[in-house]
C-alpha cells in the first residue's frame, strides 16, 4: 500500500525547489494535493502534470503571507476532498543578506512575515480541519541555520526558522492528546533555485559543499523523502522533533 493512500495534503511553496519535490512524491504514494505558491503558471503546470499521473491536486495561487490564502487552502481541501490529514508548510524566502545594522523594519518583516508568520496563519486553519479528521501531521520547513550554525548576515533568516521550531513544539505538546502530529524538518544546503541564488558562484557553491560531511548538497528529492517520512504513519510516535536532513553540516569540522 502507498504510504499517503487515502490523505489529503496541503503543501505551501509547491511551484519550486523542495515543495514540488514534496509535491511529486507525495502523490506518487497517493495523497490528494493542495498546492500553494505564488506564481500560477508554475503551480498549474504541476497541478496538471500529478493529474496526468494519475493523482487529484487542485492549485491555489496567493501568497502565504495572506492569512486568507491559508484560509482557502483548508476549505478547498475539505470542499474537494473531505478534510485535511497532512499539511507541508513548506513556503519560505531566505531575504537579504545583510549586516543586522543595516537591516530595514520592512526587510526584517518581510522575511519574519513569509516565514514564521506564515505558519501562524497556515496552523490557525490547519488544526481545526485536522482535529475534525481525528488528527493529522503538521510539518514545518526550518533549517539548521539558527538551530546549529549560525550564519553572518542571515539574523532575520535564522529568527525566522527558530521561531518554527518553537511554534512546531507548542503545537506538538498542545495538540498530542488530540492525535496531531508536529514536526520541523531541518535540510541542510539544497540544489534548489532559493540555494543557487544564495550560492550564485562556483567559489560559494564549493564553499557551501564543503560546509557538509557529504560534501555535497541534497537534491529536492531526499528532503522530501524526509518530509514523506513525517506525513506517513511510519512517523507514528514521532512529534516534536527537529529532524536535521543536513549532510552533517551540523557536525562537521573537516
Amino acid at each position: 500500500m502507498r504510504q499517503l493512500e487515502g490523505k489529503t495534503a496541503i503543501i505551501t511553496g509547491a511551484s519550486s525547489g523542495i515543495g514540488r519535490e514534496a509535491a511529486r512524491l507525495f502523490a506518487e504514494q497517493g495523497a490528494k494535493l493542495v498546492l500553494v505558491a505564488r506564481r500560477r503558471s508554475e503551480l498549474d503546470r504541476l497541478a496538471d502534470e500529478i493529474r496526468d499521473d494519475g493523482a487529484d491536486a487542485v492549485a491555489v495561487a496567493g501568497d502565504v503571507k495572506d492569512a486568507d490564502v491559508a484560509r482557502d487552502a483548508v476549505r478547498i481541501a475539505i470542499e474537494h476532498f473531505g478534510g485535511l490529514d497532512v499539511a507541508l508548510n513548506n513556503a519560505g524566502t531566505t531575504g537579504a543578506q545583510i549586516p543586522l545594522p543595516e537591516m530595514t523594519m520592512e526587510l526584517w518583516h518581510e522575511v519574519l512575515d513569509t516565514n514564521l508568520t506564515s505558519a501562524f496563519h497556515a496552523a490557525k486553519h490547519q488544526i481545526p480541519a485536522m482535529l475534525a479528521r481525528g488528527g493529522g501531521s503538521m510539518i514545518f520547513t526550518s533549517t539548521f541555520v539558527g538551530y546549529t550554525v549560525g550564519f553572518p548576515g542571515m539574523a532575520a533568516y535564522a529568527a525566522s526558522k527558530a521561531g518554527l521550531i518553537g511554534l512546531m513544539q507548542v503545537i506538538a505538546a498542545e495538540y498530542g492528546p488530540q492525535g496531531i502530529r508536529a514536526n520541523a524538518l531541518l535540510p541542510g544546503g539544497t540544489d534548489t533555485p532559493m540555494g543557487r541564488a544564495v550560492s550564485n558562484t562556483p567559489e560559494a557553491l564549493a564553499f557551501v559543499k564543503g560546509l557538509h560531511a557529504l560534501k555535497r548538497l541534497a537534491t529536492p528529492r531526499e528532503i522530501a523523502q524526509a518530509a514523506l517520512f513525517l506525513a506517513s504513519d511510519a512517523s507514528s510516535f514521532t512529534t516534536g522533533t527537529a529532524l536535521l536532513v543536513d549532510g552533517g553540516i551540523s557536525i562537521n569540522r573537516t
